[in-house]
Parts: C-alpha cells; structure tokens; sequence
C-alpha cells in the first residue's frame, strides 16, 4: 500500500513538473521595444503590458536634448522589434544610432498625426518637440504606439487594442482632474517662469503663459539680455512665481527668483518622468505634480 501511494504521488509529481515545463515553453517571448525616454517608455508599458520588454535609452530626469548614445544602446537597438521615437526634432542623435546599430525594426513615430506648435528659438522658427504635455495629444502617442505594436505582433492585437482602451480612459479622467484644478487658479495669475520651453503645449491647452529664459532646447544657453528682459517683465506684470525643472540647472531660476522677488514654486516634470521612488514615476504621476505644484504657487 505505502509502494502504491509512493508511486502515485511520484507520478502526480512528474506530472505537475511536465505541466509546468510545458507551460513554460508555450509562454510567449516579450517583443523587445526601444523607446527613446521615459515618457514614451511609460506610455509603451500601458499599451504593450505583460507582452513586451521596455527599454528606455534615456533614463529618469534625462534630458533627452543633449544626450550622448552609449555602446550599449546600439546593442539594445539591434535587439529590438519595435523603436519608439518622439520626432519633431526632440531625439537630433536617433538616426544616426539606429544607422550605427544596423538596427531593422519598424520606427514608429509618436507624435505622428499631431498639429506641431511652433517657436522661436535664436532667432530662428522651430517645431516645439514637447506635444506630450498636452493630454490630448497624450491620447495620440498611444494611438500610434498600439497600432505599432499591433503591426510588429499581429497575435497580440486583442491585448494591445483592450491595454490603450483601458488607459486611454485613464486619461480621459486624468484630464477631467486637471480642468477642475486649474479652474482654481485665477486666470491672471496663469504666468509663470520655467528654465527652458518646454510647456508650450500645456500651455495652449490649459490657458498659461510660459515664460523661459532659455529656448525650446537645453542646449540653448539664456543670454544676459535676455535674462535682464525676463526679470523686468517679472516686476511689470507682476509674474507670481518661477518654477524649476528636472532636467535642467536649477541656478539660473534661483537667480532671477532672487533678483526679481517672484517666489519658486515647485519642479515640474517636463521631458522625463522621475524615479520609481520619485513623485512622476508614470505620466499620470508627473501631470498632477505638474498641476499641484502650479496650483499650489498660483491659486492664492
């Protein structure tokens, strides 16, 4: 009796070892996706879940604009099956990496259907590259990182479509939040000063004036002039608060704040999310730092 019950449980345990192989072996292989930042990374999650791997070339508080590509990036582009790219000029070193990688997979560009803001910068007319801060472009970015999923893994198409419906309502809740928080915010206290121009397309959205001493890129350094032109229109319109950014020298805001008598507000996220530990680990998280932190400086 005790030589049947052994022979039982061993075979109940070849079987349930079997079983498990097999489901390991039938699991599907997560699609290898590259996205240029955290934000689009962060966005490519939600639509692509437990389906995809995400790498992210330019990490938490990165700054996108002046990045240097690594070896290992080149490694990580020739392993992927899908490149998620902003466009708009944001990434100006993309191509030549993907050249360099010899990577083949399909590029998909986000901000692709998007009516482009344009800005000055040196003088010059420029495509403003930060569409993301606007929620409903938000909407766009992962329209077109679906169907690009879709496109590289046909299978998926049912995960992939029901993943961006769900988070496409998130943000359709999340934009409802802002609104009643910025209505909050008198409409004249609605000017602030950032370190560089990166909220030209919250601004539209929501109805604020940006100020920037620097241009649409960090690789633009604010002049004297300008930065003298900034603090007398601080003191004339009576400009509440300057605010820091994660991706930029806090010194040059810290400087005007003093000199002109605007308080500093909080740090906005603007073209990356923060840490895991950080208060913008995800989009959803740096938009309502963003309005809380405005909220905060402005409402009163």
């Amino acid at each position: 009796m005790a030589t049947l019950r052994y022979v039982i449980t061993f075979g109940l345990a070849c079987m349930s070892l079997a079983s498990g192989w097999q489901a390991k072996a039938q699991a599907p292989e997560k699609l290898p996706v590259v996205a240029t930042f955290s934000i689009l990374a962060d966005f490519a999650r939600n639509v692509g879940g437990e389906r995809i791997e995400v790498t992210a070339l330019v990490g938490p508080n990165g700054d996108t604009h002046v990045y240097q590509p690594k070896p290992a990036d080149a490694k990580e582009l020739g392993a992927a099956r899908l490149i998620l790219v902003n466009g708009l000029g944001l990434e100006g070193w993309i191509d030549r990496l993907i050249k360099a990688s010899g990577a083949k997979a399909p590029v998909i560009v986000a901000t692709k259907g998007i009516n482009p803001q344009k800005m000055r910068e040196e003088g010059r007319i420029g495509l403003d590259p930060h569409a993301w801060q606007s929620i409903a472009n938000a909407n766009i970015y992962v329209a077109n990182i679906r169907d690009g999923l879709i496109a590289a893994d046909p299978v998926g198409e049912a995960a992939y479509r029901t993943n961006a419906e769900n988070y496409l309502a998130k943000l359709d809740t999340l934009e409802k939040e802002v609104l009643a928080e910025i209505a909050k915010i008198p409409p004249g206290r609605r000017q602030i000063i950032t370190t560089h121009d990166a909220f030209g397309y919250f601004g539209a959205a929501y109805g604020f004036r940006f100020i920037a001493p620097e241009g649409i890129s960090t690789e633009t350094e604010a002049s004297a002039r300008d930065v003298a032109k900034i603090i007398r229109q601080i003191k004339t319109q009576k400009i509440p608060a300057v605010f820091l950014e994660n991706v930029t020298d806090p010194r040059l805001v810290r400087s005007i704040a003093a000199e002109s008598g605007a308080k500093i507000g909080g740090t906005l996220y603007s073209d990356a999310l923060s840490p895991p530990d950080g208060p913008a680990s995800t989009y959803i998280d740096m938009v309502r730092n963003n309005v809380r932190e405005l909220s905060a400086a402005l409402a009163n």
